[in-house]
């Protein structure tokens, strides 16, 4: 199964394996060197495949639980100030992602959605302190009677150059389902109320809509 995100890019990226096929096929003598532009044509497509993978999850919602919001690897676990919705103290749960990671972004919780804002910016490399604030990115607030505010973070990383986010304000959403994409490497950062019990550590790898990141103290 694939992420809707990558329908322009998994077509293009078959029409390029056929074409390299067929030209291989047509015009290189060379045995071993077509065959070996033709596996490099395959190649390229299965990695443009595995990178829009959209696995399907059934997601067990819990009121009390906030799931992670994408796969990846857990690289922050801090108090930090919250400077743009907040604007003080919360904890900072951050996920960064790989290029050959799942991309698809999750709802952390149950809620509505109470604000959202895409910020144009620069293309650091996701695990740069400042890229939290300066990178491109979109803030997503969202709100249930449990937790009640959390945010989160969609971050563009030195290779991504596009990120997809699908929440609206206003929008009741469902934990664990579809909120967004976010194309090559890049990170995902959690803003959670002071208190709350956080289940995972450091160099943890985390599983969109299934890894518990937190708990209701």
């Amino acid at each position: 199964m694939f992420h809707k995100e990558g329908g322009p890019s998994i077509l293009l990226g078959t029409s390029f394996a056929v074409a390299v096929l067929l030209i291989a096929d047509r015009f290189i003598d060379i045995a071993w060197l077509r065959m070996l532009v033709q596996i490099a044509g395959v190649v390229i497509l299965i990695i443009i495949l595995q990178f829009f993978r959209n696995p399907k999850r059934i997601a067990v919602r819990n009121s009390d639980h906030i799931l992670a919001p994408v796969d990846g690897k857990v690289v922050v676990i801090e108090e930090v100030y919250e400077g743009e919705f907040f604007k003080d103290k919360r904890l900072q749960v951050s996920i960064f992602m790989s290029p050959i990671n799942v991309h698809v972004t999750r709802y952390a919780m149950d809620g509505i959605i109470k604000f959202s804002k895409y910020h144009p910016g620069k293309f650091l490399v996701a695990w740069h302190p400042k890229a939290s604030e300066e990178n491109e990115r979109t803030t997503v607030v969202i709100e249930n009677e449990t937790f009640g505010q959390i945010l989160y973070r969609q971050i563009a990383g030195a290779l991504a150059r596009r990120i997809v986010n699908y929440a609206q304000e206003g929008m009741q959403v469902v934990q664990g389902t579809d909120a967004g994409f976010i194309k090559f490497g890049s990170r995902v950062d959690l803003f959670l109320p002071l208190g709350t019990q956080i289940n995972v550590e450091l160099n943890q790898k985390a599983i969109g809509g299934k890894t518990i990141i937190a708990t209701k103290a």
